[in-house]
């Protein structure tokens, strides 16, 4: 029986990494991890809050083909716009951190 044998080509694994499926595919699991951070994302009480639900309603998500550490690949971002997104993610001393964005991608991004 005769062996297959594979010779891989680095232009052709790059061209793979910034095809438009790669990207797509990336996408689709961002706007998977987006939806399910808005879905566990905190609303912050009416009475006290200025701007309750601003920051569930400041999930982003989107993709490019030049990414990555070298820029030679399809990614995708997911990102929250809310002026303070960095708090509710991390915390501070007088608030716990929610870690929204970390919980989202740990069940979503599959």
């Amino acid at each position: 029986m005769a062996q297959a044998q594979f010779k891989m080509s680095r232009k052709g694994v790059g061209q793979l990494l910034r095809s438009d499926m790669i990207e797509a595919e990336m996408l689709r699991r961002a706007e998977v991890i987006k939806s399910v951070a808005i879905g566990i994302s905190p609303v912050g009480q009416a009475a006290w809050d200025p701007h309750p639900g601003l920051y569930k309603e400041s999930w982003h998500a989107t993709s490019h083909k030049r990414g990555g550490r070298r820029r030679d690949r399809a990614v995708a971002v997911v990102w929250n716009s809310a002026p303070y997104a960095r708090w509710v993610e991390y915390g501070t001393e007088r608030v716990h951190a929610h870690h929204v964005l970390l919980r989202a991608a740990q069940a979503g991004g599959r």
